[in-house]
C-alpha cells in the first residue's frame, strides 16, 4: 500500500487505524516483515499511509493486541511473526467475555509468577527505565489503567531477556483486562480510587523487587498482585450484577 491507497477525506480515524493495521498484519502474514524486524519509525509511516500520528499509534496497539509485534521503550515495534504460530485462536477485544478475563487471569498466575522471578534476575537498566516510566504513567493517567497495566506488565515481560513471554502477553493483552462495557464501579469514584491505589502498591512491591534482584520476592509480590485481582474483579463483577463462576486455579 502507498500514500494515495489509504483515503482519508470522509474516513473515520478508527477506519484509517484498521487499515493501516491490515495492510502491516497481511506484511508480517505473508512473511514480507519477518519475526525480529524492526518497523518502521512513526514518522516514516506517517509518511507512508498518510495518515497522522494518532492513526499510526491505533494501529499499533492493534497489531501488538494480535501478538505480531512488540514494542520496545526507546527502541520502537519488532515483529514477532504471525499469530498463527501460536497455535490457537483468540477471541477478538468486543467478544471477550468477563469468564474468559478470569480463565486468563488463572494462566497468567503460572505464567506472570516466573516471568517476575526472571526479570529480577535477567533485567537491564534500560528494563528498569521502562518499569519506573510505566509506573509513572499508570500514576498520572488514572483514566487509562486497564491498558498501561498491561503495558507495565508486557514491560516485566521483557525484562527477562525471553521473547516469548513478551509474544504470549502481546497476544492475550486483549483478554487482560474487562469488557470495557461494563462499569465495574457502578459510578463509585471512591471505590474506584481505593482499588487503583490498592493496584498502585502492588505494581510497586513487584518492580522494587526486580530493581533489587529479588527473584523469590518479585515471584511472591506477582502471586499476590495476581490472586488479589482476581478476587477483586470476582467481587467487583457480582457487584454490577454478573456473576461469575471459574474454578479458581491452585495457587
Amino acid at each position: 500500500m502507498n500514500r494515495h491507497e489509504v483515503p482519508t477525506a470522509g474516513r473515520q480515524r478508527d477506519s484509517l487505524s484498521s487499515m493501516t493495521a491490515r495492510e502491516l498484519a497481511a506484511r508480517i502474514d505473508a512473511g514480507t516483515l519477518k519475526p525480529g524486524q524492526q518497523l518502521a519509525t512513526e514518522r516514516e509511516l506517517m509518511a507512508e499511509f498518510g495518515v497522522s500520528r494518532t492513526v499510526i499509534r491505533e494501529a499499533m496497539s492493534m497489531l501488538r493486541s494480535s501478538g505480531r509485534i512488540a514494542t520496545q521503550q526507546g527502541r520502537g515495534a519488532f515483529v514477532l511473526g504471525s499469530p498463527a504460530a501460536l497455535g490457537f485462536d483468540l477471541p477478538t477485544a468486543e467478544s471477550t467475555s468477563s469468564r474468559d478475563v478470569l480463565y486468563v487471569m488463572d494462566m497468567r498466575l503460572g505464567l506472570e509468577t516466573e516471568a517476575a522471578a526472571l526479570a529480577a534476575l535477567n533485567r537491564q537498566e534500560s528494563d528498569l527505565v521502562a518499569l519506573r516510566e510505566a509506573l509513572h504513567c499508570i500514576e498520572q493517567s488514572p483514566a487509562h489503567v486497564p491498558r498501561l497495566d498491561v503495558d507495565l506488565h508486557v514491560a516485566i515481560a521483557r525484562a527477562t531477556g525471553n521473547p516469548y513471554f513478551v509474544r504470549v502477553l502481546d497476544s492475550i493483552a486483549p483478554l487482560m483486562v474487562p469488557r470495557a462495557r461494563i462499569d465495574l464501579f457502578g459510578g463509585d469514584s471512591a471505590a474506584r480510587a481505593m482499588v487503583l491505589q490498592t493496584v498502585h502498591f502492588e505494581h510497586l512491591q513487584i518492580v522494587r523487587a526486580i530493581e533489587r534482584r529479588d527473584a523469590e520476592a518479585a515471584r511472591a509480590a506477582m502471586r499476590v498482585h495476581l490472586s488479589s485481582s482476581r478476587e477483586r474483579l470476582v467481587r467487583l463483577l457480582e457487584f454490577a450484577g454478573e456473576p461469575i463462576t471459574v474454578p479458581l486455579a491452585a495457587v
